[in-house]
This record gives C-alpha cells, structure tokens and sequence, in this order.
C-alpha cells in the first residue's frame, strides 16, 4: 500500500509544472507589500499596522521593513514590535530583539501572521500549545514591565515576499539587527541605543552569526545608526559551520562532509524535514547550488512542492505521510556539485570573528535536533579568539522543545544586568 501511494505521489509531481505556481493566502497587510521596494536605508519601515495584545502596559505593531540577505541584496522582512504604553523616558529605552526559531519556508510562516501573536512563547509540542505552529515572544511580559522595546523579525521570505533563507545563519542575523534599527527608526526607543538579541534554534544560530558582525553592525547610513549590542543570549543555537573540519575545503573532503550531513540529518523524519528544509533555503541563497545536487529529481520536485507551500510541522507530516520509511530514497547517494555547498555553508554560517559582546548560550542533553556539540565547538573557536561566550548546561534531561522555557528564568536576570550596564566575568572555560 505504502509503495502505491509513493508511486500515485510521483505520478502527481510528474504532471506538475515545477516552480511555486500555486497562490498562498496573505492577509492584506503582508498581499500589499509586494508592491513596494526595498531599495531604501537599512532598518526603513515600509509599512505597519497595529496589534492587539493583553500583555499588561503594552501596545504593539506588524512592521515590515528593509533588510539584506547574505549577499547583500535588499529585503523585505516582517514582525512584531511591541513597547510599554506612553512616551519612552529620558535616556530611552533598551531594545531587546527576538530571533525565533524554525517555523517554516512558505510566505504564510511567520509568527506575526497568527491571531493574537503579542504573547509569551506558544510552542507546538508543549502543553499548552495553541497552534500549528510555533510563535509568542519569550519573557515579553517581563520586559515590557522593565520598560524595554522588543521586536521580533519573522526573517525574510515569511511573509515580505522572495523565498526564505531559512538557516542561512548571516541572513537571518541581518533581519535581527535590521529589527533592531526598524524599531528605533519609529522613535518607540526615544535615543535609546542599547540593544541585546535573543533566540532559539534556527535563532539562537540567527543570535551567534549576529554577534560576529562587527561590520555590518557598525554599517552607517541606515534607518537607524549607532545601535550598541551589549549580549547575546542563544537557547539550542545551530552552528554547521563549526562541524566542517579544514579537509572538507577539498573535493575529496567535500563529499565526505556533505554524505555525512545528509546521514546525521536523516536518522527521522524529522530531523530530515528540517535537512531538506536547510538545503531548500540554500539554494534559495546561492543560485549556484540545486536541490538536484542532493537530492533525486523526484525528491528534488516534492520538496520544492513542500516547502514553497508549507510550514514545518505540516511540512515534516506530509514526507512522513506520503514517503514514510522511504523518505531516504529521496537523497542521492551520491551528492555532486559538494565544494559549492560547503563554500556556501560556511560562506552562511557564524563568520570566525570574536563576538563584539559577551554570549551567553543555554543547552539541553537530550537535544537530538541541534547537537549540543555545535555549541561546545562554536565556544571554543570564539574563546580562542577572544571573546566572553559562556555555556550553560540545563539541569534534568531537557530536550530541544523544553529548553526555552526552562533557560528563561535563568537568563532574564543576564539580560537585565547587561541592559543596566553591570560588569561581568569572562565565562571562557579555563585553559
């Protein structure tokens, strides 16, 4: 039965034109801005709208702005922004930006887009979960009691348009500091300059790539200059970068490292939808690479099928439905074109340059969807370089989903002492 239906899926795909032909249901806000250009300052808000939230003193907004991917072509990136009711106080507020995690490619994933999306962090597998996908921005009731700004990017192609870069860490971390700058650039922050990111998964990897962009940080002629990032807080952050070894830089080594990839990621449907999904993002960031470089050409059309039209979770139950035990049929066994995509993997990845403040990153051992030792890697690289990254190893066996909610009472209080300026201990392992 399982092979009839694999073959009625292929005979379907064959008959379909490739490309994102079908239309994805936009609500006006995000339909609109196809029509306008990103051809503007960093950090230009191009459009918002406001939001409703029960967050106490608070009031909020859907923004769209200008951002960059990794390559430096213009953006359009959508989210949140959500600060205490009333004129921002002498001196300003402090920013804190949110960096979410992974929630899907198509333009309808981003957290802005669901009812009610001003809350505290709503996830899919909790209890207590509400929604088919993940959303809510963690400790936001704390900060707006503290008096902070608080913006969350829904990162490009969810919702502003182009395909998303989903995983391509640089791009990602330019929608986070772009956010940064689309918030003060409304004058909600007053001359508020100071400003920390946070985030989890696919946005704790978004948070470390930030914290090595000195440049791109210090970039002047924006919406919104002069910004000065004083912490970055990681929860399960990805680093595939920290995993590619000197050999992997030749053609030889190269194919190793992407066999190996493709094997590590495939040990569940799950893991291999967020794979597929990291690959599908690639190629949307370098036009050199092809999903045919890795995967069949049958493989190849289901996931373009999938992702253009889809979220995460409906997306890993649709390979799981109609693939089942066969999803790893769909990887070539023997990947080509793997110099380029090791190039663009660490081309996309944290760049090897000392985070400009301290980091603080939070673990679980029993993630199987990050591997903790991208965090450990990652530490050690940075340390060795200078910089202030501390690492910090959950209590009880915490998994990937439950390392949020756990980590958050503990990192809350870091935050504030960064935001108020207090001195802090370098967390580098001693030699």
């Amino acid at each position: 039965m399982r092979k009839l239906l694999l073959a009625a899926s292929l005979a379907v795909l064959a008959s379909v034109s490739p490309g994102h032909a079908a239309k994805i249901a936009l609500a006006p806000f995000y339909q609109n801005l196809a029509a306008i250009s990103p051809d503007q300052p960093l950090g230009t808000v191009v459009a918002k709208e406001p939001v409703a939230t029960e967050v106490p003193g608070a009031e909020a907004w859907r923004i769209a702005y200008v951002s960059s991917d990794v390559r430096g072509k213009k953006t359009l990136s959508t989210g949140l922004v959500v600060v205490p009711k009333g004129a921002p106080p002498a001196g300003g507020r402090p920013i804190v930006a949110w960096a979410h995690g992974t929630t899907g490619t198509a333009q309808y994933c981003g957290p802005s887009q669901v009812l009610d999306p001003v809350q505290e962090l709503n996830e899919y597998f909790l209890v207590g979960g509400t929604s088919w996908t993940d959303f809510g921005i963690p400790a936001v009731t704390h900060f707006i009691e503290k008096g902070y700004a608080v913006v969350a990017t829904d990162y490009q192609g969810l919702g502003g348009g182009g395909d998303h870069q989903y995983g391509v860490a640089n791009s990602n971390a330019h929608d986070a500091i772009n956010s940064v700058r689309a918030l003060g650039s409304m004058g909600l922050a007053g001359d508020g300059k100071k400003a920390l990111i946070y985030g989890w998964s696919q946005g704790g990897g978004t948070t470390i790539a930030a914290a090595s962009l000195k440049d791109y940080i210090s970039e002047t002629g924006t919406a919104y200059d002069g910004v000065s990032f004083v912490g970055f807080v990681a929860l399960a952050p990805d680093d595939l970068a920290s995993m590619i070894t000197p050999d992997a830089t030749t053609d030889e080594g190269a194919l190793k490292f992407m066999q190996g990839f493709a094997s590590t990621f495939s040990d569940n449907v799950f893991n291999f939808a967020h794979f597929s999904m990291y690959t599908w993002g690639m190629v949307s960031a370098y036009p050199e690479l092809k999903l045919t470089d890795l995967f069949t050409e049958d493989g190849a059309k289901a996931l373009d099928e999938i992702y253009s039209k889809k979220c995460m979770h409906p997306g890993s139950d649709t390979i799981n439905f109609t693939f089942g035990a066969s999803y790893k049929s769909l990887v070539k066994p023997q990947p080509e074109n793997t110099s380029a995509w090791t190039k663009a993997l660490i081309d996309s990845s944290v760049q090897k340059v000392a985070p400009i403040a301290p980091v603080l990153i939070y673990f679980g051992t029993a993630d199987t969807v990050v591997p903790p030792v991208m965090g450990e890697i990652y530490q050690k690289q940075m340390c060795g370089m200078g910089g202030n990254v501390t690492r910090v190893q959950l209590e009880g066996a915490q998994n990937h989903f439950t390392t949020p909610p756990t980590a958050e009472p503990l990192y809350i209080p870091w935050v504030d002492d960064r935001l108020a300026g207090k001195p802090l201990d370098n967390g580098c392992p001693a030699n």
